[in-house]
């Protein structure tokens, strides 16, 4: 008997329980991808200083260590930092947690003074008022544990840096093609490279003024907040406001409501300023996701690989398109994942 060709509608389901078992796994091993995750990132952060140091006329293996010792560094650095402040202030939870509960009790009771039936019970029931510190204790904690791997972190960065070169003619022998066309695949990746150096640099500058700014108030661990600035900047559209959520809260149990405001008008100022004016005008166009896509892109890679996977939900959705893109058969998806128009933003 002849063989009968699958229908589409089977296809379909096979393709979406596919999905659905690579997502499972993508979630089970992220103990092992997150600092795979963090590697790359660092990996794609270090490229431009590399390109520079070898137009300069270094030698690839002395540009390599170069970029790779300052890197290092870096993670070190940014491990102590957290390590350091996550120590404090779990320490100091429990004090902010009482004093977070007695302004927000203090606040119900000026509410009950000009009117306003609140039943206390039933909404502290409900909400939190310190879920939001200890959020962060558990973000920065997923963090740290993902920079602790640092010697993995590391050896990774410096095999990415190696295999960068060659990353080109194994795709041209994976396509069966040693003449194929890579220029719109170039394209792309440059994009994602350009998207993630610009974004470094406008986030370092948004958290140095973040630190800044928590600090000259006199705010407990200014440099914690400032490497939360950094991070969350890289989360889209929400990501500034989430960060700016517990300097500010933690000025109003330090100090009051005075210096709490001020924290939140310095936010707000850094974020106006970096957000609507300097970073449009150093990124340029966007890469190509409709809003839509952005914001589900950061509540699936979020579930996926939590805060490392928010921070680089954008990215990775943006790779996920242009793999999409480069297949006949889901090149439709791909146009699904873009903006209304079908032009694709130039690096």
């Amino acid at each position: 008997m002849a063989s009968r060709k699958p229908s589409q509608a089977a296809r379909t389901l096979v393709i979406i329980a596919s999905l659905f078992i690579i997502t499972a796994g993508l979630k089970a091993a992220a103990p092992l991808l997150t600092p795979l995750l963090v590697s790359l990132f660092l990996a794609v952060l270090c490229i431009p200083p590399l390109h520079r140091l070898k137009g300069a006329g270094v030698p690839d293996g002395i540009a390599i260590v170069i970029v790779v010792i300052g890197a290092t560094i870096l993670v070190i650095a940014i491990t102590a930092i957290i390590g350091r402040s996550l120590a404090g202030f779990e320490s100091k939870l429990p004090e902010y947690r009482l004093a977070l509960d007695g302004h927000v009790s203090e606040f119900f009771g000026w509410l009950k003074s000009r009117g306003i039936d609140a039943n206390t019970e039933v909404l502290t029931s409900q909400v939190s008022s310190s879920a939001i510190l200890e959020l962060v204790t558990s973000l920065a904690g997923e963090l740290l544990a993902a920079l602790s791997q640092m010697l993995l972190v590391i050896l990774t960065m410096i095999f990415m840096l190696l295999e960068a070169s060659s990353v080109p003619s194994k795709l041209r022998r994976a396509m069966g093609s040693p003449d194929a066309d890579l220029k719109d695949w170039n394209a792309a990746m440059l994009q994602v490279q350009k998207y993630v150096a610009m974004k470094a640099i406008v986030s370092l500058v948004t958290a140095a003024l973040a630190t800044i700014v928590t600090a000259a108030v006199g705010v407990d661990f200014p440099l914690l907040w400032g490497l939360i600035a950094f991070l969350f900047n890289f989360i889209p559209n929400i990501g500034s406001v989430i960060a700016a959520i517990p300097p500010v809260l933690l000025a109003l149990v330090q100090f009051g409501l005075t210096s709490a405001l001020i924290v939140a008008a310095g936010y707000f100022a850094i974020n106006m300023v970096m957000g609507n004016i300097v970073e449009p005008k150093v990124m340029g166009r966007r890469l190509g996701l409709s809003t839509l896509v952005v914001f589900l892109s950061l509540v699936f890679w979020n579930w996926v690989w939590g805060p490392v996977g928010m921070v680089l939900s954008v990215p990775l959705t943006v790779i996920v398109k242009i793999i999409l893109e480069h297949s006949c058969e889901f090149r439709g998806i791909a146009i699904m994942l873009g903006p209304e128009s079908d032009e694709v933003a130039k690096a």
